[in-house]
């Protein structure tokens, strides 16, 4: 019997939104139900990569162009993306430099999410630069081998706008709120919430910080290694475990 190739892991990327008001927080979304990836689970905004995102027009509209690789501008970009599509939170300035603080128009973030309108467009037409500088390496973490569809996600953290107000798509969200880490991993314990795996263990690594600062320089502080969460049979139970050096 010929064994099974696994699926290739496909790019993807996550961004951790967080704020100190009132107290340190993380932006979490709740997918729909009907999404067949973590369907009804809390997690941070992120998804795949469009085929906009490598546009070499974005050089731009975007600050810290030159300071990242391809690889880590579509990555990037897709994460401020997601962010603007699942929340309405656009991570940019405008070109005084002054934070972008306008809302985000509802049809304009429906049509990116339908491959409507390009993201480049809106920004474009908005006159903002996105800032790519001020997304910070947090973690990567490979699908299982085991699992139909997998993906290598790479998590940035970043501080959120002051004064923009997160909102739910109602397509691939349902729900959109600030919590604190442990306020988040309480509610997956309880089931209050569908909390997933690399979701719990980043949600833990985040409660180690005090504030967004505090966040963002433990993050670059540390190494970033890939986790591939493999199983293993300890008395008798399947055990999902991640390499012991992966900072967790």
């Amino acid at each position: 019997m010929t064994e099974q190739k696994p699926a290739e892991a496909v790019p993807a990327a996550t961004m951790l939104l967080v704020r100190d008001e009132p107290e340190f927080q993380v932006l979490m979304v709740k997918r729909h139900h009907q999404i067949d990836f973590a369907s009804g689970a809390l997690v941070f905004t992120g998804g795949k990569p469009h085929s906009d995102d490598s546009l070499e027009e974005w050089a731009a509209y975007s600050d810290g162009w030159d300071q990242v690789d391809t690889t880590q501008r579509i990555l990037k970009i897709a994460a401020i993306r997601e962010a603007y599509e699942e929340a309405g939170i656009l991570l940019a300035v405008n070109r005084d430099g002054s934070p972008f603080e306008g809302a985000c128009d509802p049809d304009s973030r429906r049509a990116v999410e339908q491959g409507e309108r390009s993201f480049l467009d809106v920004v474009r037409q908005s006159d903002v630069i996105l800032r790519l500088d001020s997304l910070t390496d947090f973690a990567r973490w490979i699908t299982p081998v085991f699992m139909k569809k997998r993906f290598d996600t790479w998590f940035y953290v970043a501080r959120a706008p002051e004064r923009q107000i997160a909102a739910c798509d109602g397509y691939e969200t349902v729900d959109a709120e600030w919590l604190s880490p442990n306020r988040a991993l309480e509610m997956g314990k309880s089931g209050e919430r569908t909390v997933i795996f690399p979701t719990r263990l980043n949600l833990e690594l985040l409660s180690k910080a005090n504030s967004a600062a505090d966040c963002v320089d433990r993050a670059l502080a540390r190494t970033i290694l890939p986790v591939l969460p493999r199983v293993l049979q300890r008395d008798g139970k399947n055990i999902l475990t991640i390499p012991e050096d992966a900072g967790y």
